[in-house]
């Protein structure tokens, strides 16, 4: 049975699901989306567990990007899960959302920010690839800063941070979620070493794509050992130029990269900016043999429109068994109620209210009148 074939057998976005041993109530997920509410020292509070909260009729939630040592913080107020204080923050929201709906589950994304963190927000030179800075302001504690030229990873730089991610992975699992995503995208460390212009190594973790491959392959296994495969999911971004960068060789990395994942078994791969028109889904899709979770492209006239369902609609029928939406459900608490009964959706507020540390444009967006 093809992929293809295999998702028309239950289709619709509000079918329940499969993700390895967990029963999902839809195939909708709720995206990783960085909020800056944690506090100064990356705990969750009161404010995200509510947020999370009222997102829970997701039939899976991955929580948004958190660092797994305190070098990989991007931005001021990311949260972290490498400390006892932000295990049981951690801890408060997981229960919130049990609370809430005991059929939603959570993953947790682990993100390291490599050469995309300043001194002033970490407390440490960034590390990265290779000396390449960051072609762009940074906010820090201080307000809009240019970017500090980041330190090349040494071997036992790179060991130590593989070692970080397995623990901070066990560190998820003790704070009650359900497995955690290893972010390989979107111009952060991992992605960093996948692509051309930001990893300029000559050793075992440059040069050839088989090579660039390799320190997100070595994460993944080693995040896959310490909490078990069917725990593990893995975010990429074929193409995408976020963040500074250009990955060069992008067919050459993914066809390397995704059978050299599958063999490690995670429970999805998820694709960010998912196309099925283009020639690199179906390919992902034929190499990758697990779960896919799939992001569409959408417009803001789309996202206004129907909140991503005819996209989804379309992605599932192309062979993604999941599709995540990110803005829908940043504005629509009740996001999978409003799409399932055709309810208009909330107009998202200003841009700048996604990245503030208040109640404002966070978790004051109304839910459907009742009765």
């Amino acid at each position: 049975m093809t992929h293809t074939q295999q998702a028309s057998v239950t289709t619709g976005l509000f079918a329940p699901a499969r993700l390895g041993r967990l029963g999902l109530a839809n195939r909708l997920v709720m995206a990783p989306l960085t909020r800056n509410r944690a506090s100064v020292g990356g705990v969750p509070g009161e404010l995200m567990a509510t947020h999370y909260a009222q997102r829970a009729s997701a039939g899976l939630i991955i929580a948004e990007g958190t660092t797994p040592n305190a070098v990989g913080q991007t931005y001021p107020r990311i949260p972290g899960i490498h400390s006892r204080a932000q295990i049981d923050g951690w801890r408060r929201v997981t229960d919130a959302v049990r609370a809430a709906s005991g059929r939603s589950h959570m993953f947790l994304q682990l993100q390291h920010g490599g050469r995309v963190g300043h001194p002033d927000t970490s407390g440490h030179i960034p590390l990265a690839p290779s000396v390449v800075r960051f072609p762009e302001e940074l906010q820090t504690p201080r307000g809009l800063q240019g970017a500090v030229a980041p330190r090349e990873m040494s071997e036992r730089d790179i060991r130590s941070t593989v070692a970080d991610f397995a623990a901070a992975a066990r560190n998820a699992v003790e704070a009650g979620f359900a497995g955690v995503e290893v972010h390989s995208a979107n111009g952060h460390l991992l992605h960093q070493f996948l692509a051309r212009n930001t990893n300029r190594r000559t050793d075992g973790w440059g040069g050839p794509a088989a090579n660039r491959i390799r320190f997100t392959v070595e994460v993944v296994r080693a995040v896959a050992e310490a909490i078990g495969p069917e725990r593990v999911g893995v975010r990429i971004s074929p193409g995408e130029s976020v963040n500074g960068i250009e990955e060069g060789d992008t067919e050459e990395i993914y066809a390397a990269l995704v059978p050299t994942l599958a063999d490690i078994a995670p429970v999805y791969l998820h694709l960010v900016h998912a196309d099925p028109d283009q020639p690199l889904f179906s390919q992902i899709r034929e190499a990758w043999t697990g779960t896919l979770i799939a992001n569409p492209v959408l417009s803001r006239e789309e996202a206004a429109a129907d909140g991503g369902m005819r996209r989804g609609e379309r992605l599932l029928a192309e062979g993604a068994e999941l599709i995540a939406l990110g803005r829908g459900f940043l504005a629509n608490p009740d996001l999978v109620e409003r799409l399932r009964s055709g309810a208009p959706l909330n107009e998202l507020r200003p841009e700048f209210l996604m990245y503030v540390h208040g109640e404002e444009g966070y978790n004051d967006y109304p839910l459907l009148a009742l009765g």
